[in-house]
């Protein structure tokens, strides 16, 4: 018997809906590098289960590497600024990159990543998110593969947190309406 129960919301995205979409980004990825080695990287700590299951889906070649930024705190409200607590280990320099992100929220802390890696000058640069909350956007940003797009609901769940907990539940849930 699970000891995992889903949030009240009306948000909920299943376990096999997940999978689902990760195995078919998985291969729209593929297709889009076909004969290239993509380097993936990680935004931690939230897509970090995103992003292994999304590598073991994608079937090439391919490096990773993770970063670590804040702009949330403790609280669901951003701050507007964005610090990076940990930076990539490997350059990035004419490397085909695929940002891997948990949540597009309000698209601050993507914007200010995306302008920081593309400094690096890298082949090219695009963005896997699991979840975007177009409704929460303040800035605009491009995300090229997308796991799915949800209302404005604090969501929890494969890698999102409620208070640091609930990462290692296999869906995604909400508190409730």
């Amino acid at each position: 018997m699970s000891i995992f129960h889903p949030g009240k919301g009306s948000v909920q995205i299943t376990e096999a809906e997940i999978q689902g979409r990760i195995k078919a980004l998985g291969a729209e990825i593929a297709r889009d590098y076909a004969g290239q080695d993509p380097h993936l990287v990680c935004v931690l700590n939230g897509a970090f289960i995103f992003m292994a299951d999304l590598v073991r889906a994608i079937d090439l070649p391919l490096s990773m590497d993770f970063l670590a930024v804040s702009s949330y705190g403790n609280s669901t409200r951003t701050s507007g600024e964005v610090e990076v607590l940990k930076d990539l280990r490997i350059p990035i320099a004419n490397r085909h990159v695929i940002v891997v992100e948990d949540i597009v929220d309000t698209g601050i802390t993507l914007n200010y990543l995306l302008r920081m890696l593309e400094a690096r000058q890298p082949a090219s640069l695009k963005v896997a998110a699991l979840l975007s909350k177009p409704a929460r956007r303040r800035v605009e940003v491009p995300i090229d593969y997308l796991g799915f797009e949800i209302e404005d609901a604090f969501v929890y769940g494969y890698g999102l947190d409620r208070s640091q907990f609930d990462r290692n539940l296999p869906f995604i849930t909400s508190q409730g309406d």
